[in-house]
């Protein structure tokens, strides 16, 4: 099909890189390439509801002028109760989307990610999107945009969701006054060079440049969970993490760095920091013993490792989840597995059992869910592994397969984000791409073992 062939085409000089070649270099899966041209307007015909889509909970705007009428994804979940009673539970989802007039000149990585905003819904099914947003913004419904307050920042071109926190309490309880975090990545207008992203010679790739590749990580805070505000890192960019450049001046300190166990830590330079997910270490410093995890606050974000090409996930500690040192890389590639052409987008979740009295205690261990894309067909799939100290990673499979054929998400699943329910079941939303390019939030649900997920029903359809 066309999302297997690599194609390219001239902008203007120097080159610029086509949206199938791109998405090649950066996920090393073509299933998840929009056709050239794919930023004209779209009906999105193949999302409307059908029995092929009945786990579907979001889909792109069918206003043109909202912020993500072209593709969505990303998509992180909280439910919060403000008091005892569960009937006063509210889901709210955060995600990041673009519409169809955002880089029109296809000078930008022609992924899903623009600008961020919202959706609330009173069941986690049916979603209703947030209208308002930020007032600060340039179009309605978002919350987080595009850097206009500082032309030198990391993130002026484009925006996209990482993971949203309250450190200050606990995952289901909202309480008066908590502060939120929202961990996102972005890219500026800074021109990279196509080659070092290219495992293998192309001709003319030593001409070829792209805009917001260099993506980097920040951070912002919110009172309402609508509206956030940037905090400026330690980057010279804003950012509170920049891929790791051996020549760079501000990054000299960390050949000096050292493990938790005392060791140099060893640290292969980056191309890009994206997709970031931070996880908090709830175990008190006191209990915190030999094989379990050491410090509070653990980032993992996709990356590119500049000498071998491979796409991996990098991870990164802080004690106050502002301030960040890298750990090197936490997951690679397995060459033998289904991730054997990249690993990416993961989301990290304590393990817990669903006691007798119906509530969620926390056991040892932590769960990852990522991407892993396969080299035998191109597409993502959702893997799992597990973790006793969130270093060390087994990986455990694949445990979300691409759709059957013809369904929304035959052509990739991947970004999942998991929430645990009161019926002592685990729901997960995750973004699926269907043949046609086009992209949209769906949901599975797990029972028992975490490496069995089935697809939930979100939507009734009848029959014609």
């Amino acid at each position: 099909s066309e999302f297997d062939q690599v194609h390219f085409f001239i902008y203007s000089i120097p080159m610029k890189l086509s949206a199938s070649l791109f998405l090649s270099a950066l996920a090393g899966c073509k299933a998840w390439t929009s056709a050239p041209g794919s930023n004209s307007p779209r009906t999105f015909s193949s999302l409307k509801s059908s029995s092929n889509d009945f786990n579907v909970v979001l889909r792109p705007s069918e206003n043109p002028e909202a912020f993500d009428s072209q593709k969505i994804g990303a998509a992180r979940v909280h439910r919060y109760a403000r008091d005892s009673d569960s009937s006063e539970a509210e889901y709210i989802m955060w995600y990041h989307g673009r519409n169809v007039e955002f880089d029109s000149d296809n000078k930008l990585p022609p992924i899903s990610t623009g600008r961020i905003g919202r959706a609330t819904s009173r069941n986690g099914l049916h979603w209703v999107r947030e209208e308002v947003g930020s007032a600060s913004e340039d179009i309605v419904g978002v919350s987080l945009g595009l850097n206009k307050e500082s032309w030198w920042g990391f993130d002026t071109a484009h925006v996209g969701l990482g993971q949203v926190l309250l450190p200050m309490s606990t995952p289901a309880i909202m309480t008066d006054g908590g502060v939120y975090l929202m961990y996102f990545m972005g890219g500026n207008y800074e021109e990279t060079p196509i080659g070092q992203y290219l495992d293998k010679e192309m001709k003319g790739a030593e001409e070829m440049t792209i805009q917001g590749m260099n993506m980097k990580i920040g951070v912002a805070l919110s009172q309402d969970g609508v509206a956030f505000g940037r905090v400026e890192g330690d980057d010279p960019s804003g950012a509170i993490m920049a891929p790791y450049d051996a020549s760079d001046s501000n990054m000299m300190y960390m050949t000096a760095l050292r493990d938790e166990d005392g060791s140099r830590v060893k640290l292969e330079e980056e191309l890009y920091c994206a997709w970031p997910e931070v996880a908090f270490n709830s175990i008190p410093e006191a209990e915190r013993d030999e094989g379990k995890a050491q410090k509070n606050f653990y980032m993992y974000y996709s990356t590119m490792v500049k000498d071998t090409k491979e796409k991996a996930v990098g991870v990164a500690v802080s004690d106050d989840g502002f301030k960040w040192d890298k750990r090197g890389i936490a997951m690679r590639p397995d060459p033998e597995g289904m991730d054997d052409d990249g690993c990416s987008k993961c989301t990290i979740v304590k393990k817990a059992k669903y006691t007798d009295d119906e509530v969620w205690e926390s056991v040892d261990g932590w769960y990852m869910l990522y991407e892993g894309v396969s080299s035998k067909d191109g597409k993502h799939r959702v893997m799992a592994a597990e973790s006793s100290d969130l270093r060390k990673w087994n990986k455990l499979g694949v445990v979300l397969d691409v759709g059957d054929e013809g369904h929304w998400d035959f052509n990739g699943v991947g970004a999942p984000h998991l929430l645990r329910l009161d019926d002592g079941t685990t729901r997960m939303y995750y973004t699926g791409q269907c043949a046609d390019g086009n992209t949209a939030i769906g949901i599975a649900k797990c029972e028992d073992d975490f490496t069995k997920w089935t697809r939930e029903q979100a939507t009734i359809t009848f029959s014609e």
